[in-house]
């Protein structure tokens, strides 16, 4: 009786009795939300080189799309619960590898843009509703146990979310082109009006607050609420997102009907430039503590939050669908809002505080 075997072809795993398990080498990105989809490099993944292997999220199966023996793309499963990810060849399972899986806080919101986190770590949202549709409720607070709270009620669709030094809730609305100063226990006042379609807003250092309207123009509004016209810019599809970088300039994103859009940056006196091209729809914006800048947007057709490094160097660092806006926490995560909920994704990356 002859004792030779064939030798296993290059990337093939050995059945169990030999102990030789698929291995995961990298992962990208490393964090994803529900129906984000992951690349997985390795080897060994199908055993005997022909069958599909089963890739779970703990005990949670995901949908494989892309299948060879070194290189997989799965989709995470829907309410994911674990982010340790394994592979089984059908012969053996690999080690687990750590993804960072978000969290739902919510659902049933209607954001449209950034999410706003106070000093306490209570995360505000929108209910924006269909132009001209008034709701209900119009902001919602999540407090830091994840419970969800009405906190403004009748406002007609409001749109970008901003927290000055002193703790009061800016919040601007696209249907009446006006931005209110709401006080922590929610009684509001109108702070400007005649700013078009008031989208995204920001402050700066100064605590000067900047207006998108959506038909093109970046408005300045000074602390005596006096008016200016800080820069113009093409009119957007949906909205301007904006937020201030560590060196004082402005960044904004408009999304228009291109796959190759621009996230620009504003210098103080209003001049505009192309910091980075080729995003799909462009979102909203946060910085982290390093400068670099986070995008809800698409790059080469996947979907979730770009990384863009201080010489815009372009990194997917969370997949996802439907991300049309980020915050930083002050516990290094981010919350992301989807077009009906948010999520708590942690980074472990610290975020850019917005006013110092």
């Amino acid at each position: 009786m002859s004792l030779w075997k064939k030798p296993s072809k290059p990337g093939q795993s050995m059945d169990r009795r030999t102990g030789n398990k698929p291995r995961i080498e990298g992962v990208t990105p490393h964090a994803a939300i529900s129906g984000g989809e992951i690349a997985i490099q390795g080897r060994g993944f199908t055993a005997n080189g022909n069958s599909r292997p089963v890739v779970r999220f703990g005990q949670q199966m995901a949908s494989v799309l892309v299948s060879s023996s070194n290189r997989l793309v799965v989709r995470v499963p829907e309410d994911v619960a674990s982010g340790d990810l394994t592979v089984d060849s059908g012969s053996s399972v690999s080690e687990p590898v750590a993804v960072a899986v978000g969290i739902t806080l919510t659902e049933n919101l209607h954001p449209v843009a950034n999410p706003a986190v106070d000093a306490a770590g209570n995360v505000f949202s929108t209910f924006s509703g269909n132009r001209g549709q008034k709701v209900p409720v119009s902001v919602f607070k999540v407090n830091r146990n994840h419970v969800l709270q009405p906190f403004l009620n009748d406002l007609m669709n409001p749109t970008g979310l901003a927290f000055d030094r002193d703790g009061m809730l800016y919040i601007s609305s696209r249907a009446e082109g006006a931005i209110y100063e709401v006080t922590p226990d929610g009684q509001r006042s109108v702070y400007a009006e005649g700013m078009g379609v008031a989208t995204g807003i920001a402050f700066d250092q100064a605590q000067n607050l900047y207006v998108g309207d959506r038909t093109g123009t970046i408005f300045k509004i000074s602390r005596d609420r006096q008016i200016f016209v800080f820069a113009t810019v093409e009119p957007s599809v949906a909205a301007f997102h904006l937020a201030f970088g560590p060196d004082g300039d402005l960044f904004m994103t408009g999304p228009t009907t291109s796959s190759f859009d621009h996230v620009y940056r504003v210098s103080p006196t209003g001049a505009i430039a192309s910091f980075y091209r080729g995003l799909g729809r462009p979102q909203g914006l946060a910085f982290d503590a390093q400068g670099s800048l986070y995008v809800a947007a698409s790059l080469g057709g996947h979907r979730g939050v770009v990384r863009l490094s201080r010489d815009a160097k372009p990194e997917l660092v969370v997949s996802g669908n439907a991300i049309v806006g980020l915050a930083f926490t002050s516990h290094r995560s981010l919350i992301l809002a989807t077009n009906n909920s948010l999520i708590e994704v942690f980074l472990d990356i610290a975020g850019r505080p917005l006013l110092q």
